[in-house]
């Protein structure tokens, strides 16, 4: 079974208000991303910080185990509850995320235990990227640890880095614009 996990656990301390409600072509942000993912993966489920929020969204919801840890908190209690040796992670506030060039990430991964982008100037896109089960007790570690970055995980795992190059024709400029700021969602909406 191939799954996607939309993380949708953030506070939108910067955007002032709940980012994953805006909306873009009629739908939240969140609508939108379980919506398009659910039209290339047999499950789609979303990570949340508090199981009762978004009422409205008909996935599956894994809660954080670890609360207060951020987005490793989703990725740890998302390896920990699914059936699937690995799931794909989005974040949420990616509107242009493409569920294609996710699965051209699973496909790429080989026996790796993460695959994600490495953009051309060296950042790395980890929000964006497939995991497997096996990082589960790099992930614990990391939480119990305090180091909550998932970069930092992936230093210590086998992770295959991919140039955008790699995503071929499923490779723009847009597709990791994230909305973090009144403003990128003002951009966007023009």
């Amino acid at each position: 079974m191939n799954t996607a996990v939309i993380l949708a656990g953030g506070k939108s301390r910067r955007m002032g208000r709940d980012k994953l409600e805006l909306l873009l072509d009629g739908r939240t942000l969140l609508e939108s991303a379980v919506c398009r993912f659910g039209e290339e993966f047999e499950e789609v489920c979303i990570s949340v910080a508090d199981a009762a929020k978004y009422p409205d969204i008909k996935a599956r919801r894994i809660e954080d185990i670890y609360q207060g840890a951020g987005p490793i908190s989703g990725l740890h209690a998302a390896l920990s509850t699914i059936s699937a040796e690995g799931a794909f992670f989005v974040a949420a506030d990616l509107p242009y995320s493409c569920p294609l060039a996710a699965k051209r990430l699973i496909t790429l991964n080989g026996e790796h235990d993460a695959c994600i982008i490495k953009l051309p100037d060296g950042r790395l896109e980890p929000l964006f990227g497939y995991y497997r089960k096996t990082l589960l007790p790099l992930c614990e570690k990391a939480i119990l640890t305090g180091v909550f970055q998932i970069r930092e995980m992936l230093f210590a795992a086998n992770t295959r880095y991919l140039g955008p190059h790699e995503l071929g024709d499923l490779w723009n400029e847009k597709l990791f614009l994230n909305l973090n700021y009144p403003e990128d969602y003002e951009k966007i909406q023009k």
